[in-house]
């Protein structure tokens, strides 16, 4: 057994050394489009026709994705700059203690998305299988996606990398067969001249605003990549473009082939694998699907790994990954309950992790002016990240005050233009007023190097 243990991943939350980062521009690139050229992702595009008219879905999703990319991009290069994973980044802003609640939030939420994931894997396999045998158990392929997520994440970074490098070529090439099949046998000129529903339930700048909470909900993971690139440039770029790409192909096909169905009198639905089916794809995108939601999967299972070690750091890497992966098998039984509320759970992300991430954004490149300690964030060696008793609580209340505030507006009493740009605008802005107000904002030079002063 302790000879297969040391095969496993030895991750940890100490930063990544340059001399040990193994991701290229190439390999960045592949791991963000390949995370996001996945069902869920895809299901987004769906649900916007014919709400809105195909051309105003597709500049949604274009310049959503853009702007999105870009706090996503520099999410990620924080973590190029310390070598550090998201959740530990987040001690910077929120203090030592304070940065475990975002932790284990971001740990139940990653759970969730693999929920979603794994059933939706599970129909895949379930249907390809089916094709083939005639043998149907949707239960018993969902715990076989899981394990064989769990088979790949306990490995490490290093699985997750080649894993993701082999499928965004895959996925690349598979998506474009997929396209030209669609606009060569169906009629574009109607796609595209296509009419927005009378009665929508989604205007264009809701749907702007879901397409930017889509870039938002991966900032809570990007970093625990990105800590193992090589540099700077090739991290951010390969982040922004592999995220924008992956993006505009699955929402891009989501709003396709719902378009196409509406205008073929197709039944709605939210499964893709039904609707493909009717232009032959059916078999091969089951294959797809599956493979794809694994690949997001392993990252999604990896990032809740490295959330919980936030907190527990001592427990190791394999441990939490078997313990988190049992717990993302059981509740992916949960079916259709699942999928019936997965914009409210997209939401719900915006909710709690716009704000934490416009603090820690505004921390690091505006209040302590691009530089962090990483070892003393990881292992609190100079107390320079205590403020009061672990917990900086100028972060604590922009945190709530911007969640408070997405939640009334994106639940209670929604508004036309969308709360995800607000709620990143005034979690920013009230957290930097607050913390030149308590006198935490100041920098001083020290040696060449910059040292952040952290008054009581």
């Amino acid at each position: 057994m302790s000879e297969l243990v040391n095969h496993f991943g030895h991750d940890n939350i100490s930063p990544t050394a340059r001399n040990n980062r193994s991701m290229t521009f190439f390999t960045t690139f592949a791991l963000w489009l390949s995370a996001n050229v996945v069902i869920t992702t895809v299901m987004t595009g769906m649900m916007f026709v014919p709400d809105i008219s195909f051309k105003a879905t597709i500049l949604a999703i274009l310049i959503g994705s853009a702007i999105g990319g870009i706090p996503l991009a520099l999410t990620g290069n924080i973590g190029i700059r310390t070598g550090l994973s998201t959740m530990v980044i987040t001690r910077g802003a929120f203090g030592q203690k304070g940065a475990v609640l975002p932790a284990i939030v971001n740990t139940i939420i990653l759970i969730g998305w693999s929920w979603i994931q794994a059933y939706m894997a599970g129909l895949s396999l379930n249907y390809a299988v089916n094709y083939m045998t005639g043998y149907s158990n949707i239960n018993l392929f969902v715990i076989i996606t899981e394990v064989l997520v769990v088979s790949i994440t306990i490995y490490g970074h290093r699985g997750v990398e080649r894993i993701e490098s082999l499928f965004s070529i895959v996925m690349l090439i598979l998506s474009a067969i997929v396209f030209i099949k669609l606009f060569t046998t169906g009629d574009a000129a109607s796609l595209i001249n296509m009419k927005a529903s009378e009665n929508p339930a989604i205007t264009g700048i809701i749907a702007f605003d879901i397409v930017v909470a889509t870039a938002f909900s991966w900032m809570s993971s990007v970093c625990d990549y990105n800590r193992n690139c090589k540099s700077e440039k090739s991290g951010m770029w390969g982040t922004y473009l592999g995220y924008l790409t992956a993006a505009l192909i699955a929402m891009g096909l989501g709003a396709v082939v719902s378009g196409f169905s509406i205008l073929s009198n197709m039944e709605r639905t939210y499964d893709i694998i039904i609707l493909l089916s009717s232009y032959g794809f059916g078999f091969i995108a089951s294959i797809v699907v599956f493979f794809s939601v694994v690949t997001t999967n392993v990252m999604a299972l990896y990032s809740a790994t490295m959330s919980f070690m936030n907190v527990f750091p001592k427990l190791g890497f394999w441990k939490p990954t078997l313990i988190l992966g049992i717990l993302c098998t059981t509740g992916a039984l949960l079916k259709e309950a699942l999928m019936n509320n997965f914009f409210n759970f997209v939401l719900l992300v915006a909710t709690l992790f716009i704000p934490v991430f416009a603090i820690v954004l505004v921390d690091y490149f505006i209040i302590k002016k691009g530089h962090y300690d990483a070892d003393d964030i990881a292992f609190d060696t100079k107390g320079i990240y205590q403020y009061r008793n672990g917990v900086n609580y100028a972060a604590f209340i922009s945190f709530f005050a911007g969640a408070i505030f997405a939640y009334y507006f994106t639940y209670v009493h929604p508004i036309s233009i969308g709360s995800t740009i607000l709620t990143f605008v005034i979690s920013g802005v009230s957290y930097w007023v607050l913390m030149v107000f308590s006198k935490q904002a100041s920098v001083e030079q020290n040696t060449g190097r910059e040292t952040t002063k952290l008054e009581a």
